[in-house]
């Protein structure tokens, strides 16, 4: 890999990993110092590099600097910042020896502390994301904007506010006492399924899939599902969620990035190795009594690997998407059903149901509906499509509807 590529690729994969290790060193009141650390790091590699050529271990480069610039930074704040001297000279005594660690072991301790850090209830959920895209994945704020369709000037008073208050709070960078873990961990990977269906649903970049925050989700949690404090059956159900619909990545999106609906996908494009993770977590999830949505969701998503269209699997998916409802009843999730129960049992008991929802400001709602309707009464499938395609937000969304239309059209 040339230079030019090289530093991007090292900056998404070590930046979240020294910022993690420096965060816990030295807290959260200086993780602005700790992020500065990692960036000066990267930006003297790049002028190094650039002049001297590529060192023959580029991570261990970059760690050594990090570590050097760290302890700079400490002794420049032993020996002139008075009012900090005794507390900064204690962590000093305490560390100078050993240096700042980054062992592959502190590393993944470091990352994981942080994750249940930075996911503390004390911040609101945006937040949360906001703050783990940046810490955790290395994003820089351009990046966070275009996933949250704003701006740079929002996003910065998001993570502003978010800091000043796990700093207020005394949030401790450390691991829930097991006794704690339970009730901590809900928030995280909430956090870590909102971060992956920021891709998955993409509407950014004019990007219909993402698969890098896709990704960036799918590692977080695996952490959790890898660390013998945190694993535990949701965690295993969320990842097995996560594998399952990444296997359908390669089918989901067409030649030119618009998506290409479930019924249209070419199946042998489905990844048999990610299906087969997919199943190895979902198999792992199942032990004691806990029951929870990324379960129900993992199994709904499972039955959607099966190639074969029938019968007893929609009939599976639709029992699941009763269950679902009753655990965690939402709007969107009570019009997949009724694509279930469409391709179940017949698409008029599916059309009754789904107008009982009325979602009159959801594309997706039209769209289902002028599905629904087609073949039964082409005339309101195209009016459906058309309320659609009046609030459809992405130009792919756009493209496909359009084509409905046109299909509908040559029938009248």
């Amino acid at each position: 890999m040339e230079q030019q590529e090289l530093i991007p690729h090292l900056f998404r994969s070590e930046y979240r990993k020294i910022v993690s290790v420096l965060c816990r060193r030295f807290g959260f009141d200086e993780m602005e110092t700790a992020e500065d650390i990692a960036s000066e790091t990267f930006l003297t590699a790049a002028q190094t590099w650039g002049f001297n050529g590529l060192p023959q271990n580029p991570v261990a480069w970059l760690y050594r600097v990090a570590q050097n610039k760290a302890k700079n930074y400490l002794q420049r704040n032993l020996t002139f910042e008075t009012k900090v001297a005794p507390q900064v000279k204690s962590n000093f005594s305490e560390h100078y020896e050993t240096g700042i660690d980054l062992s592959p072991q502190n590393i993944s301790d470091s990352q994981l502390q942080m994750m249940f850090a930075i996911c503390h209830p004390c911040i609101p959920p945006e937040a949360q994301v906001g703050l783990s895209l940046r810490i955790l994945c290395g994003f820089g704020i351009d990046e966070i904007s275009e996933a949250f369709l704003s701006n740079k000037e929002t996003i910065n008073k998001r993570l502003y506010r978010a800091r000043e208050k796990l700093r207020e709070e005394k949030i401790r960078i450390e691991l829930p006492a097991p006794a704690e873990i339970d009730k901590r961990l809900d928030a995280v990977l909430t956090t870590i399924y909102l971060l992956f269906n920021e891709g998955y649903y993409s509407i950014s970049q004019n990007q219909v899939l993402r698969q890098d925050l896709c990704f960036e989700a799918i590692r977080l949690c695996q952490m959790l599902a890898d660390n013998e404090h945190t694993h535990k059956p949701p965690v295993d159900a969320l990842l097995a969620l996560m594998y399952f619909h990444a296997s359908r990545f390669d089918a989901r999106v067409n030649e030119n990035g618009g998506i290409i609906l479930y019924d249209d996908q070419d199946t042998s494009l489905w990844n048999a190795d990610l299906i087969l993770k997919g199943g190895y977590y979902l198999n792992r999830s199942a032990v004691g009594s806990t029951l929870s949505k990324y379960h129900l969701e993992a199994s709904i998503a499972y039955w959607n690997t099966q190639r074969a269209d029938t019968k007893e699997k929609w009939e599976n998916i639709l029992q699941l998407y009763n269950r679902y409802l009753q655990v965690a009843y939402s709007p969107v999730a009570a019009l997949n059903r009724t694509y279930a129960l469409a391709k179940a049992n017949s698409k008029e008991e599916a059309i009754v149901e789904a107008e009982k929802l009325n979602l009159r400001d959801n594309q997706f709602y039209f769209a289902l509906l002028g599905q629904l309707y087609t073949g039964i009464d082409n005339r309101k499938a195209k009016t459906n499509f058309q309320n659609a395609l009046a609030i459809a937000r992405t130009p792919a969304d756009k493209n496909i509807i359009q084509k409905k239309i046109g299909e509908l059209e040559l029938l009248f």
